[in-house]
């Protein structure tokens, strides 16, 4: 049962990656149904934002009470309450639905459909890869849990970790095939945000609908070539409280949160990103390794926060994914 509840598990993972940057900022989700045989019989995925979630489109294209004393595997808690759609639960129950197979509870407190499928006489079966779902999930939980944006950082460092050397020369680091991955992760996030610094260094365009940029003391040229394109806002001391003398981060991404901004793509030097780092506002790093060594420590490191006098002071990451980009490789790690 164990090894069948994971394989349609993992089919409903599938079927919820469909809906990516759709759904925003409802979860992505998944579904498959099977009759009282156990032949899948209907599947279905949350499309859009607004639109029918994944069982209610699974159970609809179900005639004749196909479903009828079978089983439905879903990654998420079916939810229990009327929202821009009915309740997934209702039609569940309409369908006679014998065995509810879940891979994780619903971390919105107005959901609480296990317990009204129990209350029905279904059988339920919570935590199927429960790791999974959460990690396929994490946008959303990080967004109802925090009420903050989902933020992963992008890098891209030689082997020693440095970011330019001495004299801020960065141009190239990494392969043309790494920076047009780049380009389309872009797309895959709310917003970009970057530093002064950054702009003042490199004068980017990082076109973007939306972008923000952190600019306590209002240095940026009014010229610069990221005021050109997409909806610009700028963080000030005018605008933005103060922590410790510096703009207060979290602020910032409450306002963006605020402002339905969902999910940060953050591409800066190692001060910023040593200062997200600190405050403990990253949630996951999109690290670009170019084969090269720059053999100086007086290079510019990716991260530039704390004075660390020992190894175990050192921040844990977990590596969950691996690609590469022409020469370059691409790490992905969650912060821990």
């Amino acid at each position: 049962m164990k090894n069948l509840d994971e394989k349609y598990m993992k089919e409903c993972f599938k079927l919820a990656l469909k809906g990516q940057n759709k759904t925003t900022p409802n979860p992505i989700v998944g579904c498959v149904v099977l009759n009282k045989n156990g032949k899948v019989v209907s599947k279905g995925y949350h499309k859009r934002y607004g639109e029918y979630h994944a069982e209610r489109n699974a159970l609809l294209k179900l005639k004749n009470n196909e479903a009828e004393g079978g089983t439905l595997y879903v990654n998420l808690e079916p939810c229990s309450h009327y929202g821009k759609t009915p309740p997934c639960v209702d039609i569940i129950l309409e369908h006679k639905i014998k065995r509810v197979v879940i891979g994780m509870r619903d971390v919105n407190p107005e959901v609480n459909g296990i317990k009204k499928l129990e209350e029905a006489g279904i059988e339920v079966t919570c935590g199927v890869l429960k790791e999974e779902a959460e990690h396929l999930n994490r946008v959303f939980i990080k967004n109802m849990t925090k009420k903050l944006p989902y933020v992963v950082l992008k890098t891209a460092t030689t082997m020693d970790g440095k970011i330019s050397t001495k004299t801020g020369d960065s141009k190239w680091i990494t392969s043309e095939v790494a920076r047009a991955e780049v380009y389309k992760m872009r797309k895959d996030f709310d917003c970009i945000m970057t530093s002064s610094n950054t702009v003042i260094a490199d004068n980017p365009s990082m076109v973007h609908k939306f972008k923000c940029i952190l600019d306590k003391n209002s240095r940026i040229p009014k010229n610069s070539k990221i005021f050109e394109q997409g909806e610009i806002y700028v963080a000030t001391k005018d605008n933005t409280p103060l922590k410790d003398g510096y703009l207060d981060l979290k602020s910032v991404l409450e306002n963006l949160f605020n402002r339905g901004i969902y999910t940060v793509f953050v591409e800066c030097g190692g001060t910023l990103a040593g200062a997200l780092l600190k405050e403990n506002l990253i949630d996951e790093v999109y690290q670009f390794i170019a084969p090269k060594i720059l053999n100086d420590n007086s290079g510019k490191s990716c991260f530039n926060g704390n004075n660390i006098l020992k190894i175990s002071e050192a921040r844990p990451l977990k590596i969950y994914s691996t690609k590469m980009f022409g020469d370059d490789i691409l790490l992905k790690y969650k912060v821990l």
